[in-house]
């Protein structure tokens, strides 16, 4: 019977949750991005008024 590569799932597993983790950052970054934009956005549309 062959033997299980242990090593081979693991390192799957590893390179999914890497995957995981930096799409978790970018979508992060996507947010506080949005969040500093209308900060800028804001101050400028009350000094049109």
């Amino acid at each position: 019977m062959a033997k299980t590569n242990y090593n081979y799932e693991k390192r799957a597993r590893e390179l999914e949750k890497q995957k995981k983790k930096e799409e978790k950052l970018k979508k992060k970054q996507a947010k506080k991005n949005d969040e500093t934009d209308e900060e800028k956005q804001t101050p400028s549309d009350t000094s049109t008024n």
